[in-house]
């Protein structure tokens, strides 16, 4: 699929994962809208790719739709990045016995399962509004972002992975649901990648340092643009539909 001209969302694209792509996208000629709860990171990934930003939570209808609204007057809307996301590390019960907090489970399924599926939906009803792109009648594509603790979550990443767990499982169902407007569905599963949700400083650094030892090869951390390369690739390959591809270098996560 061809990427200049058409509009693009990228959902956590003030930084990270998510600002990787909406730089890849800008780079082939993309406008992009960044929707973020990040307001000042937010405003200035937007205004370093030229396109708009949204400031809002993924899980609720209003700023999706208005990001919608904000591609459609840069071009027609052919692309949806789904990066946004949270993590959460919480026993299902604690070592005293004392039970999770039910709503740590549901802000965290809110955000990556919900929120994902939110902007699914909104995005590809104004895809399906748009011309066909070519003679298989393609209209759009959308890359969601899941996780390796999808397939092998470690301790307390209940709510993490049964979150990222949902967008594999949704990922195929939805491609068919959206076979008869021409909008294209996959879904990456990110292993250890270095963005800013490990944090910064010297603790941090000794912190990455222990995880890249159970990586495989390249033993270390991948980076945001290595993720936004396949993110590139699952939109511009019009032959994948309703995949979901690990890009971890081989990492198989340990219990913890």
């Amino acid at each position: 699929m061809e990427l200049a001209g058409a509009a693009a969302i990228v959902t956590g694209g003030a930084s990270g994962i998510g600002r990787a792509c909406a730089n890849r996208l800008a780079g082939l000629g993309a406008h992009c809208v960044i929707l973020d709860i990040q307001a000042a990171k937010g405003a200035e990934a937007a205004r370093e790719v030229g396109g708009l930003f949204v400031e809002g939570d993924v899980a609720e209808e209003e700023p999706v739709q208005a990001a919608v609204d904000a591609a459609g007057e840069l071009g027609p809307l052919r692309v949806l990045v789904n990066s946004a996301g949270i993590a959460s590390a919480v026993r299902t019960v604690d070592r005293h016995g004392q039970p999770m907090p039910l709503e740590r489970f549901e802000r965290v399924v809110a955000t990556n399962l919900i929120g994902t599926f939110n902007c699914i939906r909104l995005a590809a009803a104004a895809m399906a509004r748009t011309e066909p792109l070519d003679d298989d009648g393609q209209r759009g594509a959308i890359v969601n972002m899941a996780s390796v603790a999808a397939f092998d979550g470690q301790t307390g990443q209940n709510a993490y992975s049964a979150s990222k767990g949902g967008v594999v499982g949704m990922t195929l169902p939805i491609a068919r649901d959206l076979v008869p407007i021409g909008v294209r569905v996959n879904t990456i599963a990110p292993g250890l990648i270095n963005t800013p949700i490990y944090g910064t400083g010297e603790e941090a650094e000794q912190f990455k340092a222990r995880l890249a030892e159970g990586v495989l090869f390249p033993k270390r951390l991948g980076t945001a643009d290595e993720l936004a390369s396949m993110v590139m690739e699952l939109l511009t390959n019009d032959y994948i539909n309703g995949e979901t591809v690990r890009v971890d270098a081989g990492i198989r996560l340990p219990p913890k």
